[in-house]
């Protein structure tokens, strides 16, 4: 059971190295990664990197930035992703979710949101107000049609 165990590993760590130079390594992330991580991943380095807030080299900073976009340009559209994910020889098939620890940098801590995304919420107030006043004017304009309708014969 252990010397499985063992094997397992050695062979996620010999699989984990065929990606070194991808775009995966650039933001620093698992093939399998989700769509939301990625973009959590771009919006972190993007920031950490962009030429106007960074404190690095303006020359090393751009560069970085550049490599940054161009991977989340590519990672971002599933088409060029399944492209570039078969150039470089990885396959989704059984793949169910990325290895544990690939999606969490250890050294900032985690948020304690339940949410996974901003738009992932339910809905304020003000929203559910808003959403009110639209059926209510929906409907007003359907009955308003009607009577119409009704008036002209």
């Amino acid at each position: 059971m252990t010397q499985q165990r063992t094997t397992r590993a050695t062979k996620n760590i010999t699989d984990a190295s065929h990606f070194v130079n991808t775009y995966y390594s650039i933001l620093g992330l698992h093939p399998a990664a989700s769509v939301i991580e990625i973009r959590r991943t771009y919006r972190k380095l993007s920031k950490k990197y962009h030429p106007d807030t960074t404190e690095q080299p303006l020359a090393v900073a751009e560069a970085k930035f550049r490599q940054i976009n161009e991977a989340y340009a590519t990672l971002s559209n599933p088409e060029r992703r399944s492209l570039y994910d078969m150039k470089i020889g990885y396959s989704r098939i059984n793949v169910i979710q990325a290895p544990h620890g690939w999606e969490f940098d250890i050294d900032e801590p985690q948020s304690n949101s339940a949410y996974l995304d901003p738009i992932d919420r339910p809905l304020s107030a003000g929203e559910i107000f808003m959403l009110l006043l639209l059926g209510i004017t929906f409907l007003g304009c359907i009955l308003l049609v009607l009577t119409v309708a009704y008036l002209r014969g």
